[in-house]
């Protein structure tokens, strides 16, 4: 167990991936829109945000699409799914951006043996390349894609499935597993799992992440955390 300079022990750690982890954001962003654009589906970064954000590739497609009363089979989507994870590969050859503290807390837990885990609506394909290029694969022992669920956040089955797998790993509880999340969807889906949230400000000024147990600025904030 760990006790956070918040105020909240932790025997487990969740982290969401994009805009907690990596500020991928922009590059999902871009990635959408070199899918959309041509089919003249595409919209802005402020509608990204207000909208988008926070919903798995499936969802987002679904939405663009309604937003132009326009009929999205299982196949299409399927189809506009695998190209956007193709696009995605070439988007994030461009560089990345790691928010500060955020490796160093990661390791730092794994090496106090707090079991960690990943809940995240980006594609497992998305998510294994950047964890390999950190250098951090190894220090989680759960890893929640979309790909292993079917309601994206704000929905809580991806935080009910990481948790449940920790438990069944570590023996873990719900009240002193933390989640840490960046967007309202994210917070509302760890709260429905019944976890504590740690909401960082990375994609959203406070008040709109005030749901969150607790808000931070900076993963630097977490790294003075003790031992027990």
């Amino acid at each position: 167990m760990v006790n956070l300079p918040v105020g909240l022990q932790a025997d487990a750690v969740i982290f969401d991936f994009d805009g907690v982890i990596v500020d991928t954001e922009p590059l999902h962003y871009k990635s959408f829109q070199r899918i959309l654009e041509p089919l003249g589906f595409g919209f802005s970064w402020q509608e990204y945000v207000d909208t988008y954000m926070g919903f798995d590739d499936r969802d987002a497609f679904r939405e663009a699409f309604a937003v132009h009363n326009r009929p999205l089979d299982a196949e299409t989507l399927h189809s506009l799914v695998e190209q956007k994870a193709q696009v995605f590969q070439t988007v994030i050859q461009d560089g990345l951006t790691v928010y500060t503290g955020v490796t160093e807390l990661i390791k730092k837990l794994h090496h106090c043996r707090v079991p960690l885990a990943i809940s995240s609506g980006a594609l497992r394909s998305d998510i294994a390349p950047i964890l390999r290029q950190l250098g951090i694969t190894h220090c989680f022992e759960v890893i929640v894609s979309a790909d292993d669920v079917a309601k994206s956040k704000p929905d809580p089955e991806s935080y009910r499935l990481a948790s449940e797998k920790l438990n069944e790993l570590a023996g873990t509880t719900l009240a002193r597993t933390i989640a840490i999340e960046d967007t309202p969807a994210g917070i509302a889906a760890a709260k429905g799992a019944g976890l504590p949230v740690i909401g960082i400000t990375n994609s959203y000024p406070k008040e709109f992440i005030s749901d969150a147990t607790v808000v931070i600025d900076s993963l630097v904030e977490l790294l003075p955390f003790v031992h027990s």
